[in-house]
Order: structure tokens, then C-alpha cells, then sequence
């Protein structure tokens, strides 16, 4: 999977190196812009970028921009999201959620986190929108100046129209460079709602808008400094995109059960029960979403996908002392260390309250208390200890 990957990066690249020595070659017939053609698809790495950062604020922006500049009698043939019923809907929800992250501060976490809720899933349903709509749009827009043709051409190619196959390859790549940005930056959202802490919220949310203001801001400087700089951010997001996805569906998850009440219509299962493996285990990474069961032999394995969809492999888990640990907000399994212990598997909430039912079915030692639920139990008990009377 990541040699596949590897090779539509490479293309990436190698499509806008081209680009590049079309832009200084000399061109064989003027274009409609003023703009070199290099230049323009220079422009469009970095708008892509952006939108992959904030896809809602970016799209809507983006469709803005393309109404405004538009004669009034175009607009009504520019597509869906450069309408004002989508433009400005779009940007009244970013200005809310901004006034929510500012004013929100104020809150206790527990008032704010229903709202970062809503706003994880309009995130993740604006990103897979803009993957599928705007971006294909975006890497046409400009076909009406041949740039593609242009680029051909300074190759020594322009008897041949090459203008079907380009776009042929550069949408399925632009979308995947999308993909894996919007992926990247998606794991702020998750990270959010994983956090306690309002000012961690804060510094999170401020992240993402630095990250955004320096694609932008190269783009207005220079559009080669732009387009350069979201090749960074692109080629770092494809390496880190295993990290961010098995973060993401944890965060789906955990969601979905969460907000849809699942706990309360749902039992383990003797064959086996789906969960994230809580750490990197025989090179198996950290929130791999499987199903864990015991097989004839009595081991714990573990059955898995890579991105959910690669074949079935599985994971023979170490032998050792296992329990069910019950925390406040979420539950785990847990291998004991003597005294200690390192937690082996992160339980959805669909689990919550059924710790004893797992330990049952894949026979664990106890139910024990962790986290906070632990300290709470540990200060429970030292402050409730009464002297007790010496020996006669």
C-alpha cells in the first residue's frame, strides 16, 4: 500500500517539475491569461491545499471568490458550491464555530464538547464533499486557457492532444493529495474532542489557521513559494496518513457510539468483539481497528485490515495476565505487570457498563479501576481508613 502511495506522490511532483519547465520554455501560441499556464496549476496546488485544511471555510470561500468574479449573467451556470445558498450558509457556520472557539473558552469542557461533536462531523462531511466536488472542478477550471496543451507543447509535443489523458491523471491525483491533507488536518478535530482541556482546544484550532495563513500567504508572495510549501505539507501528510486515518476512524467511532447511545443496545459477543489496539504491538501500530477473540488453542488474537480494506491478517497477542479495566469516560483490556500495568486494547463505548461480560468471554482476571476512576477508588479509600485499636 505505501509503495502504491509512494508512486502517486512521486507523480505529483513529477507533474508540477514539468509544469515548472513549461512555464520557461517559450510558449507556442498565447493563452487567454496573462498568467503562465505553470503558474495557474501553481495556484491550484496551493488552493487544493488550503481547501484540504478547512474544507468548509475553503470551499465556501472558494465559491465566493467564483461568484464575484463572475458576470452576473454566468453565475447562474457556476456550479453548486459557488451559489450563494451554499457560500454563505458555509460561512455563517465557520463564523459560529469561530465565535464558539473564542467565546467558548469560557465554558466548561463539558458545554463545549456537544458543539466541537456537530462540528467534527460537519468537518468530515464538507471534507469527503469537497474530495469528490470541488476538486475535480478545481484542476478543470482553467482548461479554457490550455494549459495542459501548453505543457505539451514546450515538451515538443504539439501536434498531439494530450488534454484528455492529463486530466485523466491529474483528478484522480489531485484528489488523492486532498485526501490525505484533509486527513492530516481532520486529526485536530478528533484530538479536540479527545481533550479536556478548553486552552488545549484553543492551541489546536490556532495550529491549523497558522497552517492555512502560510499556504495562502506564499501563494499571494510567490506562486512557485506556494505551490513548494503545499508539496511539503502534501508529501508530509502522506507520511503520517496510516497515523491519521487509524486516528480518525477512532475518533468516528468513538463518536458514533457515543452521541448514537450504542452502549445501551449492544452485547459482546462470544465470536468476537470490534476494538483499537491500545499500542504498537509486534509491529502492528497503535489504534488498529479489529476483532479480538480466543482461539482453540486459548490465545487472544487479533484480526485486522490495514485501512480497513487490505487483507485480513492476524495478530497472535503475547501470553500474560489480562483484565478488563473500566475507566470514567472509556474502558480498556489491560495486561498486568505485577504491580503495574500497559493498557493492550482501547474499548469503543459501545462497551461501557459490559466489562464484566467481557471478562467472562475471553476469561481476563477481574474488572479493575483505571485512570481517574483508580485515583478516585485510591483517595476514596486512604481518607475512609479508621485508626485501628492495638492488641490487647
Amino acid at each position: 500500500m505505501k509503495k502504491a502511495l509512494s508512486i502517486v506522490v512521486t507523480c505529483v511532483l513529477l507533474l508540477s517539475a514539468g509544469l515548472a519547465c513549461a512555464e520557461t520554455a517559450p510558449p507556442p501560441a498565447p493563452v487567454a491569461s496573462s498568467k503562465a499556464p505553470g503558474a495557474q496549476l501553481a495556484q491550484q496546488v496551493s488552493l487544493l491545499t488550503g481547501i484540504a485544511i478547512s474544507p468548509l471555510l475553503g470551499s465556501s470561500a472558494y465559491g465566493c471568490y467564483l461568484w464575484w468574479k463572475a458576470p452576473e449573467e454566468k453565475r447562474a451556470s457556476l456550479p453548486w458550491f459557488a451559489q450563494p445558498w451554499f457560500w454563505v450558509t458555509g460561512l455563517t457556520i465557520v463564523g459560529l464555530c469561530f465565535i464558539k472557539d473564542t467565546a467558548g473558552n469560557a465554558l466548561p469542557t463539558a458545554a463545549k464538547k456537544p458543539f466541537d461533536i456537530i462540528e467534527a462531523f460537519e468537518n468530515k462531511f464538507s471534507g469527503l464533499l469537497a474530495t469528490g466536488a470541488v476538486v475535480p472542478f478545481l484542476m478543470m477550471i482553467h482548461q479554457e486557457t490550455s494549459v495542459p496543451q501548453a505543457w505539451f507543447s514546450a515538451m515538443g509535443l504539439a501536434a498531439l492532444d494530450f488534454t484528455g489523458l492529463y486530466y485523466v491523471i491529474i483528478i484522480p491525483v489531485a484528489m488523492i493529495a486532498f485526501f490525505f491533507v484533509f486527513l492530516a488536518s481532520n486529526t485536530i478535530n478528533v484530538l479536540i474532542l479527545l481533550s479536556p482541556f478548553t486552552t488545549l482546544d484553543a492551541a489546536l484550532k490556532g495550529i491549523r489557521l497558522v497552517l492555512l495563513g502560510t499556504v495562502l500567504g506564499t501563494a499571494l508572495v510567490n506562486p512557485w513559494i506556494g505551490a513548494g510549501w503545499a508539496l511539503v505539507i502534501i508529501l508530509f501528510s502522506y507520511l503520517i496518513s496510516g497515523w491519521s486515518f487509524r486516528l480518525s476512524h477512532f475518533g468516528t467511532v468513538y463518536l458514533w457510539d457515543f452521541f448514537t447511545l450504542r452502549s445501551r443496545r449492544t452485547r459482546p459477543q462470544a465470536t468476537g468483539n470490534r476494538m483499537f489496539l491500545g499500542r504498537r504491538t509486534s509491529a502492528v501500530p497503535a489504534r488498529t481497528y479489529g476483532e479480538l477473540s480466543r482461539d482453540g488453542n486459548g490465545r487472544l488474537v487479533f484480526h485486522y485490515r490495514p485501512w480497513l480494506i487490505l487483507d485480513r491478517r492476524e495478530l497472535v497477542l503475547p501470553a500474560g495476565a489480562y483484565s478488563a479495566g473500566r475507566g470514567l469516560v472509556n474502558s480498556e483490556i489491560i495486561k498486568l505487570e505485577g504491580d503495574d500495568y500497559r493498557t493492550a486494547f482501547l474499548l469503543p463505548p459501545r462497551y461501557r457498563g459490559h466489562e464484566a461480560e467481557l471478562v467472562k468471554l475471553y476469561q481476563l482476571n477481574e474488572v479493575r479501576p483505571i485512570g481517574l476512576r483508580a485515583m478516585m477508588k485510591w483517595l476514596n479509600e486512604f481518607f475512609a481508613r479508621k485508626e485501628q485499636p492495638a492488641p490487647a
